[in-house]
């Protein structure tokens, strides 16, 4: 299933690094040990932290669920770290997180494929 790039890029993926490193802190990794894990640099970690687009994006439980599980397995095997990120992507795309945020920032692309999806799950429901 495709989705909209610029949701994914500015708002998403921010979020769920966000989510990696609040995590990693909460378990009592320290800023340089979170860096090396996500593989960035310390500065990256401090916009994660701070960064306003993935504050907006509210994951709903069972995706933080993942995160946390995925955030366990990230620590012991870093190079699982792209692995973990498209799998909660893929997650996030099936339960429509998408179309709620380009809803919320953006003017929903012409025939964008999850929205499609999302209009006719909707009239399918009435």
């Amino acid at each position: 299933m495709e989705s909209p790039q610029e949701i994914e890029v500015w708002y998403i993926l921010p979020a769920i690094r966000r989510q990696f490193a609040m995590e990693m802190k909460r378990l009592g990794l320290k800023q340089r040990e979170i860096a090396l894990k996500l593989n960035v640099t310390e500065a990256a970690i401090s916009q994660y932290i701070k960064s306003k687009r993935a504050k907006e994006v509210a994951f709903p439980k069972e995706i933080k669920k993942q995160i946390r599980k995925s955030t366990k397995l990230i620590i012991r095997k870093p190079e699982f770290l792209l692995r973990e990120t498209q799998r909660i992507l893929e997650s996030i795309k099936e339960i429509m997180l998408l179309c709620e945020l380009h809803k919320k920032y953006c003017k929903v692309p012409e025939g964008c494929c999850v929205c499609l999806k999302e209009a006719q799950n909707e009239s399918l429901s009435r």
